[in-house]
């Protein structure tokens, strides 16, 4: 079809000159899906002392030699309270896990291998290695070690190695403002009573959700009827914030109530494309308003979604210095498939997981893209190239996961 251009075509036009905006510092117990502007280096090292991995005594290797061998119980080492003596021949100190390790002693002798006489004596029952069930300093880290690039969104993982590396604040990028303006109608908003020809609108919440989830912050700005001035009210809401993106939802085509393309070029946006070679979300619109980047989603809500996963989460990453990375992954076609026509396809499909192999991924039956029951039933999409010829099951397969709606 004349004027479609491939979906990754379309990726690079909307990522191209984006610059990660400026960065902030914040609480590192606020920090959660925001996306580091600068390297995190240890300012520590850790362990700092050496450490005991297990629950037992603090020994010479060399009075282990021969067992059983006596030694006798000279104090306690616990985390947080480091024995301050020495380990002479002979001689052990009481340790848990993490506690440190009292100067003289080489090894740990764990309890499973003792035997507690009373509370100055214990028994070796097993010989002891010099360094073994030790952490050695600096094992996990060291000071000023780079741990955390820049780029990195932080998850769990992340916010508790930087809490380990002694950062209470971090370096972040920005959050892009992004305002979403669904169009319609036929739309209300959910829990209100809908008229006999309207449906529930599904699509915002579940953006504002998305965007939230991709380190941006959204700003739902409601439902605007089919009134060039109603959607030029919102576009003017949308710039007071500023926006660095907005998100049209729907009247992006060329219908007798489709005003969102013409009401955004009254407004002086240039027009970067409209239409790609995909299904769903073939008019999908991108265009610049200033130095708002305004993505035209279209009007159903499974199209959206995937436009969402494909085209807004990669700008997402660009404004916050993440790196813009393939979502697709291999996998095993679980079903066989026609031949494709001219557009891309993104189906809806189950993802299992073989014990030996790929994933398999079997398109589900009903592929309509207003279905969003369908769509929460599918764990992947299985893409098609354009002309793909027929496929069988078993043949390989690129597949994206539908995990990008999770933070993890």
């Amino acid at each position: 079809m004349a004027g479609l251009i491939p979906v990754d075509e379309a990726i690079a036009r909307i990522v191209a000159g984006v610059a990660p905006l400026p960065g902030e510092r914040v609480a590192l117990a606020s920090s959660l899906g925001r996306t580091l502007a600068e390297p995190l280096a240890a300012t520590r090292t850790q362990p700092p002392f050496p450490a005991s991995a297990m629950d037992g005594y603090a020994v010479r290797a060399a009075d282990t030699v021969a067992v059983p061998a006596r030694l006798t119980v000279i104090g306690t080492s616990a985390a947080g309270h480091g024995f301050a003596g020495t380990v002479g021949p002979g001689e052990a100190v009481n340790l848990s896990t993490g506690a440190p390790l009292p100067e003289g002693a080489d090894a740990v002798l764990i309890k499973e291998n003792a035997e507690r006489l009373d509370a100055t004596n214990v028994i070796a029952l097993e010989p002891c290695i010099a360094g073994r069930n030790i952490r050695a300093p600096g094992y996990d880290f060291r000071q000023g070690d780079e741990i955390l690039p820049a780029g990195r969104r932080l998850s769990v993982r992340e916010i508790a190695v930087a809490a380990a590396m002694n950062h209470p604040t971090v370096p972040v990028r920005r959050r892009p403002k992004v305002a979403l303006i669904a169009t319609g109608d036929e739309l209300v908003l959910p829990g209100m009573i809908p008229g006999p020809d309207q449906i529930v609108a599904s699509t915002g919440p579940a953006l504002a959700a998305f965007v939230q989830l991709n380190g941006g912050e959204a700003y739902d700005l409601g439902i605007a009827l089919d009134t060039k001035a109603a959607i030029g009210a919102r576009i003017d809401e949308a710039l007071v914030l500023p926006a660095e993106i907005i998100v049209t939802l729907g009247g992006a085509s060329i219908g007798d109530h489709d005003l969102v393309q013409s009401t955004l070029a009254d407004k002086g946006m240039a027009l970067d494309f409209w239409k790609i070679a995909m299904r769903p979300g073939k008019p999908l619109m991108f265009g610049r308003l200033g130095e708002t980047r305004v993505l035209g989603l279209p009007g159903n809500p499974v199209s959206s979604i995937v436009c969402s996963i494909l085209f807004l989460k990669p700008l997402l990453a660009a404004l916050t210095g993440e790196p813009v990375a393939d979502p697709s992954e291999p996998a095993l076609l679980g079903g066989d498939l026609p031949e494709n026509d001219n557009r891309q396809d993104y189906l809806r499909a189950t993802l299992t997981i073989e014990a030996d192999g790929l994933p398999v991924a079997k398109a589900l039956s009903r592929q309509d893209s207003s279905g969003l029951g369908v769509l929460s039933s599918s764990q992947c999409l299985i893409i098609r190239a354009p002309f793909a010829p027929p496929a069988k099951a078993g043949e390989p397969c690129r597949v994206v996961r539908l995990r990008d709606w999770q933070l993890m």
